[in-house]
């Protein structure tokens, strides 16, 4: 038989802090354990809630502005793109109307001539607008220089988000911006094909801007 050796009472001097934690949690009463179940429960079911809300589809806020709403649908038409940024939209949208008190009416307009019709391109729908009111022509415009340049008013509302790089992200970068390797500038650019189609709109005044 093995023969048992006394056991000298630990002196919780000698005990390390870690040692002390874990015969705290060792000690963990069965009220604690329920309690610690019952509260994760409970944040399970606040954060299903949550995600539940997350995911169900917002009502429109109250006052929304219904020709905002046109506008983004107008300028997906102008841009012959199938999506754009709704909170780039809604500053472009912002500042055209700010520009001019009568931009709205004339956004309505240009939204009912594209429900009216199907048009088969942008340029379709930018000259039968102009040929519908010459007014037109003048949104039609302040919408794509929105978009294009990132400007509305005046005031620069985007900058590398302006669909102006875009078209031409494969051989330029925007002005500060270098997302190439190093000495990309010194290779080539792609050939560009020279465009072949005609203006929609009739020619505007030249205007030289500050650079």
């Amino acid at each position: 038989m093995k023969k048992d050796w006394p056991c000298a009472p630990v002196s919780l001097q000698n005990v390390s802090p870690n040692a002390m934690w874990m015969a705290r949690l060792l000690r963990m009463s069965r009220r604690d354990v329920l309690l610690t179940g019952m509260g994760a429960a409970v944040t399970y079911g606040i954060a299903s809630g949550v995600a539940g809300a997350a995911d169900a589809p917002s009502a429109p806020a109250q006052g929304a502005d219904p020709v905002a709403a046109q506008f983004m649908a107008v300028s997906r038409l102008l841009t012959d793109r199938p999506t754009l940024d709704l909170r780039i939209g809604n500053a472009l949208y912002a500042g055209i109307v700010q520009s001019d008190a009568g931009r709205q009416a004339q956004i309505s307009a240009l939204h009912d001539l594209m429900s009216k019709e199907q048009f088969s391109s942008a340029t379709a729908f930018a000259a039968a607008a102009e040929k519908a009111d010459p007014a037109l022509k003048d949104v039609i415009h302040d919408i794509l220089t929105g978009w294009y340049r990132g400007v509305a008013d005046g005031k620069v509302v985007v900058y590398r988000s302006a669909l102006m790089f875009d078209i031409t992200k494969d051989a330029v970068y925007p002005k500060t911006y270098a997302t190439g390797g190093p000495f990309y500038w010194t290779t080539q650019p792609p050939e560009v094909d020279r465009p072949t189609g005609h203006p929609a709109l009739s020619p505007s005044k030249f205007v030289v801007e500050p650079t």
